[in-house]
This record gives C-alpha cells, sequence and structure tokens, in this order.
C-alpha cells in the first residue's frame, strides 16, 4: 500500500512539531519520497531514510562531541546521492512511501 499526501502550510507551530515527530519516526522505518522546496525556491524530489541498515557505517572517535540539531531542520540519508542532505521542515509539500 502507498502512502502519499500533501502538506498544508496552515498549520501552527503545534501541528509542524507533531508532522516533524511524525516524519522522524517514519524515516526511522522506511524509505520516503519527500518533495519540498529549497532555499533558493526551486522544488526538489528526494528519496530518503533514517533506517539503520541502509545508512553508512561511520567510525566514531571516542570523545566524539554530540551534534546540534537544529528544530527547524531535518537530516535524512539521500539514497539516491548516497550522501546525507537536509531540508527546512516548513518547505516540505509532500511525501510518499510504501508500507509492505
Amino acid at each position: 500500500m502507498t502512502v502519499s499526501s500533501n502538506v498544508t502550510k496552515d498549520w501552527n507551530e503545534t501541528d509542524w512539531k507533531r508532522f516533524s515527530d511524525w516524519l522522524d519516526g517514519a524515516l526511522k522505518t522506511n524509505t520516503i519520497k519527500v518533495t519540498f522546496t529549497k532555499k533558493d525556491g526551486t522544488e526538489r524530489v528526494m528519496n530518503c531514510t533514517l533506517q539503520p541498515n541502509l545508512l553508512p557505517l561511520v567510525e566514531t572517535k571516542q570523545k566524539e562531541r554530540e551534534l546540534i540539531k537544529p528544530k527547524d531542520y531535518m537530516a535524512v540519508y539521500d539514497l539516491d546521492l548516497k550522501e546525507w542532505r537536509s531540508f527546512v521542515i516548513k518547505s516540505v509539500k509532500a511525501f510518499e512511501f510504501t508500507i509492505s
């Protein structure tokens, strides 16, 4: 089953927070096609995920500092480019994924 939806710009801050939390959780278990508007105004479609088994292995240092995640951004792994990318949560226009 394929799930897809457009995102409304009429949401309040609570709605955006809920969507951000939901999207973060969904990305950890699915590959999602996210359509968003880039900062330069162009539209981008990205196949991305946060599924641990699809992420590249990264060697960590013993005293590596913890990264601060800006609340307005979502960092994801782009499956087509095989690189980490991010987008502004409020720039998301639509998303699509398949439930198997």
